[in-house]
């Protein structure tokens, strides 16, 4: 338990380094075509998405095999933990602006420190869980989705506000 408990902690640690680097990438990168695939491209609500959702994708698949031996269930939850905590950044973003009427950069950086906290609280929770184990090929397919809608979207982004600079 104490093992699964650091995976956890480090995972969350490990991803919120990786997000706050990966904001910068593309730039860093000048701006080529496959950094846009897996780094914000823009500030748009949507592209910061990519900073939860990548580096817990990329956590998984690190820690995949130490971790599915004790704990089976543990890998599609860290990945159902990502896709909840990427959802959670549209939600409390346009919370907390459509209340304040604005958006505030700290408050942007806690809505992305709380949306790990979500999605890892999530993954926490499910790492045993069997329903989790029943429906892992579900939530592969719904990740995979959520990357090619990433790597699509990065190209073409619908006209619609998720997808617009605020």
């Amino acid at each position: 338990m104490k093992k699964i408990r650091s995976y956890y902690i480090i995972g969350y640690l490990f991803t919120a380094a990786a997000g706050t680097l990966f904001h910068f990438v593309y730039d860093w990168t000048g701006q080529g075509a496959v950094a846009a695939l897996f780094f914000p491209v823009n500030e748009s609500t949507w592209e910061h998405m990519k900073l939860v959702f990548f580096p817990i994708l990329l956590y998984t698949f690190l820690t995949r095999s130490k971790i599915n031996r004790d704990f089976p269930a543990a890998p599609a939850a860290l990945l159902l933990g990502g896709i909840i905590g990427t959802w959670t950044i549209p939600v409390l973003f346009y919370t907390y602006t459509g209340i304040l009427g604005r958006n505030f950069t700290a408050a942007d950086i806690g809505v992305f420190f709380l949306a790990l906290f979500a999605a890892f609280c999530t993954a926490w929770k499910l790492r045993e869980s069997q329903k989790v184990l029943q429906y892992r090929y579900l939530i592969f397919l719904l990740t995979a989705i959520s990357a090619v809608l990433f790597f699509l979207f990065a190209f073409f982004p619908p006209g619609i506000g998720l997808f617009r600079e605020p």
